[in-house]
C-alpha cells in the first residue's frame, strides 16, 4: 500500500507559478512511476505528467510542455509539478498518482494503482 499526499495548491494570477509537491509513505516509493492528473468541474480526470522510477523519462500533456516540469526525490519519497506560465484553463483539482507501467501507460488513469486525495489550483485571468 502507498499513501500519497498532496500540498501546494492555492490562487494563483494568469502567468504566475506554482509547485506542487507529493509526498509518499508506505511501500517502496522508488519502485513506481508517478503521475499527476487534474479534474476541472464538468470535466473528466485529465492526465497531466508522468515520470519514470528513476526521474530519467517524462511524459507530459502536449498543452503543458514547455510550462510544467515533473521531477522527483527518491530519497525523499516526493514528486513535484513546477507550473508556470499559468493559464485560466489550468484550473483544477490535482492529483498525484502512483503506478507499475510505464510513463505511457499511466496516461491511462485506470493504469493507476494508488491516487492522492487532490489540491486545488485556481487560476484566475
Amino acid at each position: 500500500q502507498v499513501q500519497l499526499v498532496e500540498s501546494g495548491g492555492g490562487l494563483v494570477q494568469a502567468g504566475g507559478s506554482l509547485t506542487l509537491s507529493c509526498a509518499g509513505s508506505g511501500r517502496t516509493f522508488s519502485g513506481y512511476v508517478m503521475g499527476w492528473f487534474r479534474q476541472a468541474p464538468g470535466k473528466e480526470r485529465e492526465f497531466v505528467a508522468a515520470i519514470s522510477w528513476s526521474g530519467s523519462s517524462t511524459n507530459l500533456l502536449n498543452s503543458v510542455k514547455g510550462r510544467f516540469t515533473i521531477s522527483r526525490d527518491n530519497s525523499a519519497n516526493t514528486v513535484y509539478l513546477q507550473m508556470n506560465s499559468l493559464k485560466p484553463e489550468d484550473t483544477a483539482v490535482y492529483y498525484c498518482a502512483a503506478g507499475v507501467g510505464t510513463i505511457a501507460t499511466i496516461s491511462n488513469h485506470r493504469r493507476v494503482n494508488y491516487w492522492g486525495q487532490g489540491t486545488q489550483v485556481t487560476v484566475s485571468s
